[in-house]
């Protein structure tokens, strides 16, 4: 009993150690403010719109990730590592990639920012 105990645990460990790491999602695109891309996005959008989305972005509003493929991404903090959400307050406007995990509940699709580049 106690051998058969003792092999059920090494498999489950074993098992473990073999699992590969879960991979982070990967979105391209450019850093918007939200409140000011979903009210004209036409205008709200690259160079001549950075520093008031510097500014939207210092005072809390949302930001969001504007992908190549037109698609709109709410940027979330990751609330045990906030140091890449930082780091996207200073890129807004920019082309950024951000590494992290998708999400999506009613409708709103996100990402929980790990990582950028």
């Amino acid at each position: 009993m106690r051998m058969r105990l003792l092999s059920v645990l090494a498999a489950v460990v074993a098992g473990l150690l073999l699992t590969p790491a879960v991979r982070a999602d990967t979105l391209t695109g450019e850093v918007v403010d939200l409140a000011c891309y979903m009210a004209h996005p036409e205008t709200s959008r690259g160079p001549s719109h950075k520093k008031c989305a510097e500014t939207c972005a210092k005072k809390g509003l949302p930001l969001g990730l504007l992908t190549d493929d037109k698609q709109v991404y709410l940027i979330l903090e990751d609330h045990e590592n906030s140091k890449p959400y930082a780091t996207v307050k200073d890129k807004a406007a920019e082309h950024v990639t951000l590494e992290g995990n998708k999400v999506a509940l009613g409708g709103l699709q996100a990402i929980v920012v790990e990582a950028v580049k």
